[in-house]
């Protein structure tokens, strides 16, 4: 309340009460603070607390009125893409997990260590179970630059898919079982690759060849062309998630789609 007093009374040293127009308002405050911002500070320590909670106030207003905004933005691309989907390549030879050629194809770019990912990867279980035969579901890379085994977790998934996709997905699997232990480094992704049976002879040698590190770039690349940056991102029938959504989510876009015409199940 003294800070409310204090500043009426500035304003009406200034002249503001009277009829002015909000740019001249404006104005002559501008100016009595430049040539004398004691005014100001002044007025600050004399009220220290009253102004914190008056800042601290106007902060919570703005994180929501941005909220709202970021919230309203993403509603409208994400209405967007339901007219204009995105279009993730899926290789001639890629691994796909679950059905070929189903009517939900679901990408997801994904970083082994990140443990959103792993709420991502419980997600997808959840899609597929509810969904049975009509999902294709297609595992990507984004293995974030400050998840130190992030990268070569994918280099080992992808040396082992180069052998064996059942495996790679095994492999994939017990990863994000046992996240916790991928700071023992590639001693325990070693370890893994046995568990679920990987060729350790060709695990080594796919692990050198230059293809391995290209197609998880490839991934990379296109994960930016979409915007994702964190992980988990996902692109299900061209519409995009970014973030650990629940399978609610996901559901209220299928519902979408087929509400649309766009999917039929």
């Amino acid at each position: 309340m003294k800070l409310l007093k204090m500043f009426l009374f500035f304003l009406a040293a200034v002249g503001t009460l009277s009829c002015v127009s909000e740019g001249q308002l404006k104005d002559k405050v501008a100016k009595i603070l430049k040539e004398n911002p004691k005014v100001l500070t002044d007025a600050i320590e004399a009220n220290p607390a009253e102004f914190v909670e008056a800042v601290q106030k106007a902060a919570k207003n703005a994180q929501q009125v941005l909220a709202k905004k970021r919230e309203q933005d993403e509603a409208k691309k994400l209405e967007a893409t339901y007219d204009n989907p995105l279009k993730p390549v899926i290789r001639s030879d890629e691994s796909i997990r679950g059905t070929k050629g189903a009517p939900i194809t679901l990408v997801e770019y994904s970083d082994f260590e990140c443990p959103f990912c792993t709420r991502g990867f419980k997600t997808v279980q959840e899609i597929m179970k509810a969904y049975p035969g009509k999902v294709a579901f297609v595992f990507k890379h984004l293995p974030l630059s400050f998840h130190k085994q992030a990268m070569v977790a994918s280099r080992y998934f992808e040396a082992i898919r180069l052998d064996d996709e059942k495996k790679a997905f095994k492999f994939h699997d017990e990863i994000f079982d046992n996240q916790r232990q991928l700071r023992n480094g590639e001693a325990f992704l070693k370890k893994v690759a046995k568990k679920v049976g990987a060729n350790m002879t060709k695990l080594a040698k796919n692990l050198k060849d230059p293809k391995v590190q290209q197609r998880i770039d490839e991934d990379m690349k296109e994960a930016a062309s979409f915007g994702m940056q964190g992980t988990p991102g996902f692109i299900i029938n061209g519409v995009p998630v970014k973030g650990a959504y629940p399978f609610s989510h996901f559901k209220t876009i299928i519902d979408e789609l087929v509400k649309r015409g766009k999917l039929s199940l």
